[in-house]
């Protein structure tokens, strides 16, 4: 794979996952990463009410700590948001934002995103911020131009880019089992490259971009072989311990 920046394999598990199956999981990850090249980093996002635990569970390893989503303002009346200050309490280093299913389900706006990476990291918390189109967008031929407007739009103007990674998400692919052709995927993130060069010079160069959407074990050779393609986001497939881990070695 011709490129400079680390692989980054990272696992949303999304809304799934208690508390045994969780934490069993987890030590699954973490005592497995000893097999993976050193050139790959893991990250796992469990549900909230396990991150503390999950901490503790993958403590020692190499396996970093994510968490789903945070609010935009540091504390007050916003009665269920989570802070960004208390999820770097509870042993975060990364969070995601502006994943599609926030965008759609909870319409949140591109403004709103970037609120929010600004509250992560104004708590040393990195980002992974989330563009895709849906099924409509990329059949009307719209696909770069809105995967253009969320990234415009989600990064702050005074956002640190040795924070920052972005994610290419397309609707259409995210537990559909349907996966974008490798050529589109280039496209893509061919197009996410310059526009990070136009924003943050040769610091827009060093920004890893991850693919997501149906990533699995059969898929992920080819995927992660991709120009300008620096890793996964993984749904699904994070669930189980062995394709999560597949994943991960697909980067060798």
């Amino acid at each position: 794979m011709a490129m400079t920046r680390r692989v980054l394999v990272a696992g949303n598990w999304k809304m799934n996952g208690l508390r045994a199956d969780g934490l069993a999981l987890a030590r699954d990850v973490a005592a497995a990463t000893r097999q993976l090249s050193g050139d790959v980093d893991l990250l796992i996002f469990p549900p909230a009410t396990l991150l503390a635990e999950v901490g503790t569970a993958i403590a020692g390893s190499t396996v970093a700590l994510g968490a789903q989503d945070c609010a935009a303002d540091a504390r007050g009346a916003f009665t269920g948001d989570l802070s960004a200050a208390m999820l770097a309490d509870a042993g975060c280093e990364f969070v995601i934002l502006g994943h599609s299913e926030r965008r759609q389900i909870h319409d949140e706006t591109s403004e709103l995103v970037a609120r929010k990476v600004m509250a992560a990291q104004d708590c040393n918390l990195s980002t992974i911020v989330c563009v895709g189109e849906t099924v409509a967008e990329r059949d009307g031929g719209r696909a770069l131009a809105v995967v253009g407007e969320q990234i415009d739009l989600s990064i702050p103007q005074l956002c640190n880019a040795s924070t920052l990674v972005v994610a290419y998400e397309p609707v259409w692919a995210i537990g559909t089992g349907r996966t974008p052709t490798i050529g589109e995927i280039e496209e893509v993130h061919a197009f996410l490259r310059d526009r990070l060069r136009d924003r943050f010079a040769d610091a827009g160069g060093k920004i890893q971009l991850l693919y997501g959407g149906s990533v699995k074990p059969e898929n992920a050779h080819e995927i992660l072989a991709a120009g300008n393609v620096d890793g996964a986001l993984v749904g699904g497939a994070s669930l189980n311990a062995d394709d999560f881990l597949a994943i991960a070695g697909a980067c060798d």
